[in-house]
Parts: C-alpha cells; sequence; structure tokens
C-alpha cells in the first residue's frame, strides 16, 4: 500500500504560479511511477504528467507540456509538481497518484493509489 496526501491548493491568478507536493509514504517500490491528474468542474479526469520514482524524465500532457515541472525528492519522500503560466482552465482538483507497474504503464491508464485530491482555482 502507498498513501499519498497533497499539499493544499489555492487560488492563483492567470499567469501565475504554484507549486503543489505530494507526501508519500508506504511500501514504495523502485518501479513505482508517481504522476498527476486533474479532474475540472464538468469534465472527466485527465493525466497531467508523470514521473518514474527511481528515474528517468518526466513526461506530461500537452496541455501542461512547457509550463509544468514535475520533480521528486526521495530522500523527502515526496514528488512536487511546479506550475508556472497557470491559465483558466488550469482549474481543477489536482490528484497525485502512483502505480507500481513500472513501464507498463502508459497514460491515460489510471493509476494504483490516489490522494484526496486538492483545489487549484486560477483567476482572471
Amino acid at each position: 500500500q502507498v498513501q499519498l496526501v497533497e499539499s493544499e491548493g489555492g487560488l492563483v491568478q492567470a499567469g501565475g504560479s504554484l507549486r503543489l507536493s505530494c507526501a508519500v509514504s508506504g511500501r514504495i517500490l523502485s518501479t513505482h511511477v508517481m504522476g498527476w491528474f486533474r479532474q475540472a468542474p464538468g469534465k472527466a479526469r485527465e493525466f497531467v504528467g508523470a514521473i518514474g520514482w527511481s528515474g528517468g524524465r518526466p513526461y506530461y500532457a500537452d496541455s501542461v507540456k512547457g509550463r509544468f515541472t514535475i520533480s521528486r525528492d526521495n530522500a523527502e519522500n515526496t514528488v512536487s509538481l511546479q506550475m508556472y503560466s497557470l491559465k483558466l482552465e488550469d482549474t481543477a482538483v489536482y490528484y497525485c497518484a502512483a502505480t507500481p507497474l513500472g513501464t507498463t504503464w502508459f497514460p491515460p491508464k489510471p493509476m494504483d493509489y490516489w490522494g484526496k485530491g486538492t483545489l487549484v482555482t486560477v483567476s482572471s
């Protein structure tokens, strides 16, 4: 089992930035892939980005590529999502997620473990 707890989101103006963190605990394997997903009001949950727990470059959805950055800190057991140049359409509940499937997982497949989510609201 893996437990995931997102940091508090918040309200930010369009064009601004915000950083989310995810505290990771439990039985973390080197094969785990850590991901961020989001769900906007009235829309389906969508993949944002992911990174391998033990290495590898992060990869992103086209909608956030160049604006969002995912990083991990294995010593602190955290995964972060740094968001820049936020747009109104980035408003959503953001979820931290994990899967032990390693290279057999690929987006937009759901992951196995989920945080409770945190709301990010981008205002004009």
